[in-house]
């Protein structure tokens, strides 16, 4: 009885230490889509001379991207996509870690 419970203790605490690649790939990609979206019209709104000299660097990066209103949905888009394809290679390799570590643990613990 005593090594069933072990057994699924074990269980558990392997699927608790996976994360799931889509779910953090979406939270990156929203959170890095909507601060650029935001940065950018925020730059917009305030105005002035030169505005976001800084900010209009992505552009080498993000093409099409420009500090325009135009340009914020640009990059909403690519800051999506480039948060959604690092949160989903982070949560693959914690996986492959943890997986790692998982494989290599000694039995009487």
């Amino acid at each position: 009885m005593q090594k069933d419970n072990d057994a699924i203790e074990k269980f558990v605490l392997i699927e608790l230490m996976r994360l799931n690649g889509v779910i953090l790939g979406l939270i990156l990609g929203i959170l890095l889509g909507l601060g650029i979206f935001l940065a950018t019209v925020i730059l917009l709104l305030k105005g002035g001379e030169q505005v976001g000299p800084h900010l209009a660097l992505l552009g080498q990066f993000f093409i099409g991207y420009r500090v325009t209103f135009a340009g914020s949905i640009i990059g909403l888009l690519y800051g999506f996509a480039f948060g959604f394809v690092v949160g989903y290679v982070i949560a693959t390799l914690y996986n492959w870690m943890a997986s790692f570590r998982e494989k290599h643990w000694p039995e009487n613990k």
